[in-house]
């Protein structure tokens, strides 16, 4: 993928990328007038539908994906929520939802620990409260491995150990984000490769102890088979996490989307399912420079080859504001302001557009499709657990072509931090 020009070629491809997304971009009103989510309709014939996020903890995000999930459970039949969590919260969010216990234990990730997402969950289930169990909306959390849990075990082990080491990792797991620049494969020394056999086993077992306790519930996420491969799979995706680079990402993101599919498949060739995540997960992965030059894969690419156009990828962008973030792969939930975008960028165009939310369908034959300049490289943002302002160019941002790697654009202007639960 060709680099961004610093030029008055760039400044003019910036001026065409802006005329063209205000001649495309169709208002939305509020999130919470019903009207919002009828905006997304015309994904409603999908057999699946993924709605990502540039950022982890940003309200808007939290309630647009609500409001449009709602509108495909309630007026497009919708049966499948699917969350890029761990499997153990979707359990417990699933069996609130289905109104088969009571509130449970608090999510174990920050990122779902917030009021936008509470409220989410008991519209779902005043929606399952008036039918009969098999026709019911389930939630289910697509990463059993669950990547946020295991890098708490492995700081924790290595804290003990020695903190230097713990620190290290701490540092390292940053390069799991696959939009951050030069990643690269860690150069494991000293202590720290030491432990790698040690933290590698205990990953395992930990992962082992996951499935049998899943097998043993209502709702088993994981069959006699897919634990298997999952067992076999652990010790080289466990190392890739160990290690850093791509290899822990396409193993993660190939794994979600066997979840998925089998998901799918468990309820029937009518099943549809509405998919959260990140957008890096979401967008198809070829249209970036994470997928070109690193060979990144991603959810949203492997539903692409499987479905076609019954895959619809949906990306979320802002400009500024506050968003919800975590200090370090396993801080807590701290408040930070997110920077204006950086001239160049997808984002600065969309907000030159001067709009303060809007829908870009970017489905090629639509009628307002923004064409050619949307499919040329520019910068996107990526905001994963942690935002770190001071380095943003190199940890947030990576080339891509928006018009190939989304099939709609959401865009709010300004985001507020979503709103922390309160502790019970």
């Amino acid at each position: 993928m060709p680099h961004i020009r610093p030029s008055v070629e760039h400044a003019h491809h910036g001026l065409e990328r802006r005329n063209a997304l205000i001649a495309a971009a169709e208002p939305l009103p509020e999130i919470d007038d019903p009207a919002f989510g009828a905006r997304f309709d015309r994904f409603g014939d999908a057999r699946v539908v993924l709605l990502g996020a540039a950022a982890e903890g940003a309200s808007e995000f939290f309630r647009a994906r609500a409001a449009i999930t709602r509108w495909l459970v309630e007026k497009r039949g919708f049966q499948v929520v699917a969350l890029d969590a761990d499997s153990a919260d979707a359990r417990t969010f699933d069996e609130r939802v289905r109104g088969e216990t009571g509130q449970g234990p608090p999510a174990a990730s920050w990122a779902w620990r917030n009021r936008e997402f509470e409220t989410f969950l008991a519209g779902l289930a005043d929606h399952n409260a008036a039918r009969r169990p098999g026709d019911r909306v389930s939630v289910h959390g697509l990463d059993l491995h669950d990547l946020a849990f295991s890098m708490r075990m492995v700081v924790g082990h290595l804290d003990r150990i020695d903190a230097g080491c713990g620190r290290l990792a701490r540092s390292r797991y940053g390069g799991l984000d696959p939009w951050a620049q030069e990643p690269g494969r860690m150069n494991i020394t000293g202590r720290y490769a030491g432990c790698e056999a040690t933290v590698t086993e205990m990953l395992r077992e930990a992962l082992r102890q996951r499935i049998e306790d899943a097998a043993a519930g209502e709702h088993p996420v994981a069959d006699t088979e897919t634990a298997e491969r999952m067992l076999g799979e652990a010790e080289a995706y466990y190392r890739a996490m160990y290690y850093g680079g791509a290899d822990a990402w396409n193993l993660r993101e190939t794994h979600l989307f066997r979840r998925l599919k089998a998901l799918l498949d468990d309820r029937g060739p009518d099943a549809r399912a509405v998919v959260w995540g990140h957008n890096a997960s979401v967008g198809d992965a070829r249209a970036t420079e994470m997928g070109l030059a690193r060979d990144a894969l991603s959810l949203g690419q492997l539903c692409r080859e499987e479905w076609g156009a019954a895959a619809r990828l949906i990306g979320f962008g802002c400009d500024h504001g506050a968003i919800g973030c975590a200090a370090g792969a396993d801080g807590p939930m701290e408040v930070k302001s997110l920077r204006p975008a950086l001239a160049g960028s997808h984002e600065r165009s969309s907000h030159d557009a001067g709009l303060s939310r809007f829908l870009l369908d970017l489905r090629a034959g639509t009628a307002r499709h923004a064409g050619r300049p949307l499919a040329e490289a520019a910068l996107e943002r990526f905001v994963g657990a942690a935002y770190h302002p001071d380095s943003e160019r190199q940890s947030h941002y990576a080339e891509c072509r928006l018009g190939e790697q989304y099939d709609g654009w959401v865009w709010f202007d300004e985001t507020t931090a979503v709103t922390p639960s309160a502790a019970r």
